[in-house]
């Protein structure tokens, strides 16, 4: 077993070891229709890049059977099936369309780790199939899918987790109620930062797709466009057409853990300014850039360097100032200085997926409640969105907390196309 456990993590490179879990003061619908503390979970997993990490998790939550792999690149698919068959004795079923998963009356979840234009579509999709539904961060590609996706969680009565998995760290949440406390009085404002050293995507041309992918399921419910293999599997992130750029691919770890920490809800007012000054290729989204946040008794700003790692001393993952101290949050733990810049109190932590996978599985099995519940979590998604919405339209973006106030400009921003017929509708 214990060579198994190592190869186990090191299939996706993390470790297994289970966490303390904690709860939060988010609904779960579900209470008193769990199914059963000895109940075998089966679920599917949607994309095979990230999803590896769902794989791992998965496998080290207790009863637990991965029914069914999907992915759009056939050479990718077998690949994880051949690898899970390791560590699973069941065998499970492979499927390039996702749909596939939830016409199966037998799957209990799908978990989605395909790219970001397709998180809301098919969690609707498999909130109407009755399935509970684990969705990678930001969980909706714009501010119109992030009310859709919870608006189908409601109406359903489905569990949905965003996979903004720091929310079930034993030392985030034990920092979040270390502020709670008074650790360094009251909280006035946050910074944040995600730096990283990526490289150009360089300039693509439309060409014929590999022939182990299925290039029209890869777009999904996006307005088709020719292939452009800088785009695929990763590049998509930088282009509108499919993705948010730095803001929503990394954004919604750090300002989930801002809002967190500063009890807040919804910003008054975004502003974002930056640009694209790296690289003369394909991306169109910000490469550098501060988005600032003002809600009102208390401030934030994320800033993005994703073409400069800031090296050797780059900045922290977050920080909150209070009239007593200041904590620094690292991407696993924290540490609290007085006001004269003394360390007085640290947990450095320790980060793994498992917890959230599990916390999720418990909500199906026990009814416990969600640490991440997709109504909370897409509170922190919007931050992401409205940022972007701030970049395009170059405006301070005012914000009600359901609708921008002065939307002129912006309309357009607000949600997206779809190609014909696959136009979520809850």
């Amino acid at each position: 077993m214990s060579s198994s456990s190592l190869n186990r993590r090191q299939f996706v490179k993390q470790t297994a070891a289970l966490g303390a879990i904690a709860s939060v003061a988010a609904p779960n619908l579900l209470l008193g229709q769990a199914k059963g503390a000895n109940a075998r979970v089966r679920v599917g997993i949607m994309g095979l890049g990230r999803g590896r990490a769902h794989v791992a998790g998965y496998l080290a939550v207790p009863n637990v059977e991965i029914a069914y792999l999907c992915d759009v690149d056939s050479a990718k698919l077998a690949t994880v099936a051949k690898d899970l068959e390791k560590f699973q004795s069941a065998k499970p079923k492979t499927v390039t369309d996702f749909r596939e998963i939830l016409n199966d009356p037998e799957i209990d979840a799908i978990s989605i780790a395909a790219p970001n234009y397709w998180h809301t579509p098919a969690a609707i999709l498999a909130c109407k199939a009755g399935k509970h539904v684990y969705v990678e961060k930001p969980g909706s590609h714009n501010a119109h899918e992030a009310q859709l996706i919870v608006a189908a969680a409601r109406k359903y009565n489905r569990n949905v987790q965003m996979g903004n998995q720091r929310r079930s760290y034993p030392a985030m949440i034990e920092a979040i109620a270390k502020l709670r406390e008074g650790a360094i009085g009251k909280i006035y404002n946050s910074r944040s930062y995600y730096t990283n050293a990526r490289s150009d995507i360089k300039k693509g041309i439309p060409e014929k797709p590999p022939e182990t992918l299925n290039y029209e399921l890869w777009q999904g419910p996006t307005p088709d466009r020719p292939y452009q293999k800088n785009l695929v599997p990763y590049g998509w992130h930088w282009v509108w057409h499919y993705g948010g750029g730095e803001m929503a691919n990394n954004g919604p770890h750090m300002l989930d853990i801002v809002r967190w920490g500063l009890g807040v809800d919804h910003p008054k007012s975004v502003v974002f300014n930056g640009g694209r000054y790296h690289f003369d290729d394909d991306q169109e989204t910000p490469d550098t850039g501060v988005a600032v946040y003002d809600f009102g008794h208390c401030g934030a700003t994320l800033e993005i360097s994703s073409c400069h790692a800031r090296k050797p001393t780059p900045p922290p993952f977050c920080e909150f100032y209070g009239d007593g101290g200041m904590m620094t949050v690292s991407s696993n733990g924290y540490t609290i200085f007085d006001n004269a810049g003394k360390e007085v109190a640290k947990n450095p932590g320790k980060g793994s997926d498992v917890p959230h996978f599990t916390n999720f599985i418990n909500s199906i099995r026990l009814g416990e409640r969600l640490n991440s519940e997709i109504e909370e979590a897409q509170k922190s998604s919007m931050l992401c969105h409205l940022a972007n919405i701030a970049y395009r339209s170059g405006k301070v973006i005012q914000f009600d907390g359901k609708k921008i106030t002065n939307p002129e400009g912006t309309e357009k921003l607000w949600r997206r196309e779809y190609r014909p017929g696959w136009e979520p509708t809850v």
